[in-house]
């Protein structure tokens, strides 16, 4: 662990000093200005409930505002990975966002949230690719560029949703553009597109022209239907009824993917079901590898929420013993 901001530590010696003049104001030795005579006999040893009210609001703001301190400096979990060669490609996941993924066809998930399951499962079990993802609707958008830092492409899978993209439609070519420009920079010998889809493409670019500009690139492309046959049920929400079931049609284009895939000497897969997807990403896992050199890959995440939530936590246990428990009456 380390600090962001350890300067901001410094903050710890007012904070004592301050403590200190406040526990000093509260000495029990402490006497009156204008003493009466003949007191002392009259005086008892405080009890405990008297010396709680007395030092127990002090000591959970004094920690308070340390971890308030602990939190402004900032604290950090530092994970490196070592730079040195290993077995590696670039995949790029280009993955179909359009409404139509609402539909429930892997019970009890929808096809989009069967497909960022077994997507993030096939990104743990990778140790040295490079995988980035882009998503698609009506157009393309970058999710996540190429990168070895799976946590953070993790995160990003685990965000997305069907309709992200603001525009209808399966914009199918475009998507498979998209990921052919971010695998460009790529420094891997083979380069491998990850296409899911429930339709077929409607907007844009076509994909079979696409697929030839992967091919001329000599990227492979793996396509991934994911449609039960027949109908499917998919909620929509509807501004009268509220949130109701429709019936939705199949409209996958198998021809198409096919093609897409014969095109770049890929391989074209159905999945009607969670263990069939996560299957068909098994034997994707399986690829041919090149080597490449692994650079030093450094991720910090920020730990200050915690000490704060502490601090916050401290200061309202002192607010309610205060008007409660140890309340003092002048």
């Amino acid at each position: 662990m380390r600090f962001a901001h350890p300067w901001m530590l410094l903050g710890v010696l007012p904070v004592l000093a301050a403590a200190w003049w406040a526990a000093a104001r509260l000495e029990p030795g402490r006497r009156p200005t204008l003493p009466y005579p003949a007191l002392g006999s009259f005086a008892a040893e405080p009890s405990l409930r008297s010396r709680l009210a007395l030092w127990l609001p002090l000591g959970l703001r004094l920690l308070a505002l340390l971890l308030v301190c602990v939190g402004l400096g900032r604290p950090q979990k530092v994970t490196r990975r070592l730079q040195g060669s290993g077995e590696g490609i670039d995949i790029m996941i280009a993955l179909d966002t359009s409404l139509s993924m609402n539909a429930l066809d892997f019970q009890p998930l929808s096809r989009v949230e069967a497909a960022k399951d077994t997507a993030a499962r096939f990104v743990r079990g990778r140790v040295e690719d490079r995988i980035g993802m882009v998503v698609f609707g009506g157009g393309p958008m970058l999710a996540c560029p190429l990168t070895l830092d799976y946590d953070a492409l993790i995160g990003r899978i685990e965000g997305l949703s069907a309709g992200m993209t603001g525009a209808d439609g399966t914009a199918l070519g475009e998507g498979i553009i998209s990921a052919l420009n971010h695998l460009k920079a790529g420094a891997a010998k083979t380069k491998v597109i990850i296409l899911l889809t429930d339709g077929r493409g409607n907007v844009g670019l076509d994909a079979v022209t696409a697929a030839k500009t992967a091919a001329a690139l000599g990227v492979k492309i793996y396509a991934i239907g994911t449609a039960k046959r027949g109908e499917s049920l998919m909620p929509v929400d509807d501004p009268n009824l509220g949130r109701v079931m429709v019936r939705v049609e199949e409209d996958l284009d198998e021809e198409g993917l096919l093609e897409v895939a014969r095109l770049t000497n890929g391989k074209y897969w159905r999945a009607t079901s969670l263990s069939e997807l996560r299957s068909i990403y098994a034997e994707i896992d399986k690829l041919e590898k090149t080597k490449v050199k692994l650079p030093e890959i450094v991720s910090r995440a920020d730990l200050y929420a915690l000490p704060v939530l502490g601090a916050a936590l401290l200061l309202l246990l002192e607010a309610v013993l205060s008007q409660g428990l140890l309340l003092r009456w002048p």
